[in-house]
C-alpha cells in the first residue's frame, strides 16, 4: 500500500475524498489538513453523512 493510501485509511478518507478536497484547495492538502477534514467528515458529526436526511426536512415555513 502507498504512503497516500495508507495515510487516507488511517484517516477514514477515500481517494474521492483526497481528490475532491485538493480541488477546493488547489494543491495537495498536507497531513494535517487530511486530519481535519477527516474529523469534520466524520460519522457523528458530519454534514456529508446527514445531507440525505437534512433533506426530508422543512425549508419554508407556513
Amino acid at each position: 500500500m502507498s504512503g497516500l493510501s495508507t495515510t487516507l485509511k488511517e484517516h477514514g478518507l477515500t481517494r474521492e475524498d483526497y481528490d475532491r478536497i485538493a480541488r477546493g484547495l488547489g494543491r495537495a492538502p498536507s497531513h494535517v489538513e487530511l486530519g481535519m477534514f477527516s474529523v469534520m467528515w466524520s460519522e457523528h458529526c458530519c454534514y456529508k453523512s446527514s445531507k440525505s436526511h437534512l433533506k426530508s426536512l422543512p425549508t419554508s415555513g407556513e
